[in-house]
C-alpha cells in the first residue's frame, strides 16, 4: 500500500504528520511501541526539514510517502530546501550532550537507532530521506 501526505513547512503541521503515520500503520502493525518508534523517527526527520532545511517557511512543503509491505515499511520524505550532507554529520557522544546540557543534536542518532536503514538522496533541487523498517515478527 502507498500513502501520501503533503504538508507546508510549519512546526504546527508535525502533529498532522504524527497522526497520519499512526493511522496508516495501525492496520499493519499491532505493537504500539513499534508504531511509536517509527512515528518518532519520521517526526524527527520532518522537524529537521521544516526547521533547518526550509526555515519554517510556510510557502515551502515537504512530501511524505509511506510504502507498506507485508514485512516492513519505507518512508520517503522529500523537500526542495537546503541540502543535508550526511558525510558532514558527526554523531555526538551522549556523555558530551549530557555534560554540556546541549539542547538538540541527537535526533539523527535516534533515527538511526530506530530504523533499519537511513538514506539521504540529493538529486537536482529535490532532497529525499528514505527510512526503512522491517516489522517485528508476531
Amino acid at each position: 500500500m502507498k500513502f501520501n501526505l503533503k504538508v507546508y513547512c510549519e512546526k504546527t503541521r508535525l502533529k498532522d504528520i504524527r497522526e497520519f503515520i499512526t493511522e496508516k500503520l495501525k492496520a499493519y502493525v499491532h505493537d504500539d511501541l513499534e508504531i511509536n518508534q517509527m512515528v518518532l523517527a519520521v517526526d524527527e526527520i520532518c522537524a529537521n526539514l521544516i526547521i533547518h532545511s526550509n526555515y519554517c517557511n510556510a510557502k515551502e512543503a515537504i512530501n511524505l510517502e509511506v510504502f507498506v509491505e507485508k514485512d516492513g515499511v519505507t518512508f520517503k520524505i522529500s523537500d526542495e530546501g537546503e541540502k543535508f550532507n550526511l558525510n558532514n554529520y558527526k554523531e555526538p557522544s551522549i556523555q558530551e550532550v549530557v555534560q554540556t546540557k546541549k539542547k538538540g543534536g541527537i535526533g539523527l542518532m535516534l533515527v538511526r537507532r530506530i530504523m533499519d536503514k537511513v538514506e539521504f538522496v540529493n538529486k537536482e533541487q529535490k532532497n529525499t530521506c528514505i527510512l526503512h523498517k522491517r516489522f517485528k515478527p508476531n
